[in-house]
């Protein structure tokens, strides 16, 4: 028990739906509930009989976990999943309806932009109010407070007040007191997504540099290849339950196949083509190495996109295409082999694989069309169905976030001339 930083029992949070909190959620509230008490009596008993029907919901329910010191625990799930509320409860800012937590160490959160911050005082008053709400000395805050103002990178604005901040200056000054003043536990909810790109990656390797000083680092964020590359646990929650725990490559893949819809399946209507002619393109499917349909790939799996066909005269010389858009522009089209349609009710079914990494994590959409050398085109789909490419790897051999490299994979062939390289 003693390496036990944090440990969940029966946890619950209950509110009632559009009539009351239950519990203390808050000084902010508090004050809230002093100032608007006398009305709120009054509403109460001329809606009486409607609160009768108030329903309770339950945000989280029934969580158990432990963490211990030096983990770095992602939390993901979807919007409404209950991230929030239970990031809230750990930090101490919401009470739990049920349940229990034991928490051993100071505890550093950064759950909204300015959390912590008074809006009328300087940044260099905010980062001593702040560090004394961590439970820090005024020496402690001193011997940190050239590193956290070098971190943050708001020298200029140092004695502003904060509210004349930019969303972006609250979250980097916010992060580095948070981060610099060397909490047992730092909490850390996807506000980072308020920085720009260098900042991300910044606050991403300083809670590395956390978690190997053997701190404990709560995550939550939308971002997979960040919660993979730095977690080394994952809790999964749905509904305001913890459906799964276990490693980061696990958990994360059932979340995004979990999450995977089936948009990239679609039936095409009479009003989809753009050209009129006896064969029509009737489907068209986007399906995962698992011969699965799923507007989801993800990134090192084969894609295979299978096309339907029907002819209703005989036509010779055709060929079926697909064209790859991405950003609005045309990276690449396929075509299958020219066959002969004997013109038939029955259609025919074309499949056309992409290998794995050709394309890289993006979103992506299909045109498709066919033409012959007698006839010119057949049949035209524009944006027929659309899917996207999850930076996840399914091996787990390569954890690189492959957005800024560009949209497709070349398999170049590389010569060195290494007899030219001195080796000692």
């Amino acid at each position: 028990m003693s390496d036990t930083m944090i440990s969940v029992e029966g946890l619950g949070k209950r509110y009632i739906i559009g009539r009351e909190r239950n519990g203390s959620d808050g000084l902010r509230h508090a004050l809230n509930d002093l100032v608007t008490a006398p009305f709120r009596r009054l509403r109460n008993r001329q809606s009486a009989i409607g609160n009768r029907h108030s329903e309770p919901f339950w945000a989280l329910k029934e969580i158990n976990f432990t963490v211990a010191t030096g983990e770095v625990v992602g939390i993901i799930g979807r919007n409404g999943a209950g991230k929030s509320t239970l990031l809230k409860i750990l930090s101490r800012i919401t009470e739990p309806t049920e349940g229990r937590v034991r928490i051993r160490g100071r505890v550093a959160s950064l759950l909204e932009v300015g959390t912590g911050f008074h809006p009328e005082l300087t940044g260099r008053e905010n980062v001593f109010l702040n560090g004394a709400i961590l439970g820090m000395t005024r020496e402690e805050i001193k011997r940190k407070f050239d590193e956290i103002v070098a971190f943050a990178e708001v020298e200029k604005f140092l004695d502003t007040p904060v509210k004349r901040y930019s969303s972006g200056m609250y979250v980097r000054l916010a992060f580095a007191v948070a981060a610099h003043l060397e909490p047992e536990i730092l909490i850390v909810d996807e506000v980072l997504a308020v920085g720009d790109g260098a900042f991300q990656k910044k606050c991403l390797g300083k809670m590395d540099k956390v978690a190997q000083q053997g701190r404990t680092v709560f995550f939550v964020s939308h971002n997979m290849p960040s919660i993979k590359r730095l977690c080394t646990s994952v809790i999964l929650l749905s509904n305001g339950r913890l459906v799964r725990s276990g490693s980061a490559e696990s958990v994360i893949g059932e979340y995004l196949r979990e999450n995977a819809g089936n948009g990239a399946a679609v039936e095409l209507a009479d009003s989809d083509h753009a050209v009129h002619s006896p064969l029509k393109i009737k489907t068209v499917e986007v399906l995962n190495s698992k011969g699965t349909r799923s507007d989801v790939i993800f990134f090192g799996e084969d894609i295979f996109i299978r096309l339907t066909v029907q002819a209703e005269a005989p036509m010779p010389n055709v060929r079926v295409g697909i064209g790859i858009h991405a950003n609005g522009v045309r990276i690449a089209t396929v075509h299958a082999p020219a066959v002969d349609f004997p013109g038939s009710p029955q259609p025919h079914t074309f499949v056309c694989k992409v290998a794995a990494d050709a394309l890289l994590p993006n979103f992506y959409s299909l045109h498709v069309g066919a033409h012959s050398i007698e006839r010119g085109g057949l049949d035209w789909v524009p944006d027929a169905v659309d899917f996207r490419i999850e930076p996840v790897g399914t091996d787990g051999s390569d954890d690189h976030d492959h957005r800024d490299w560009g949209l497709i994979s070349l398999n170049a062939l590389w010569e060195a001339d290494l007899l030219a390289v001195s080796v000692h």
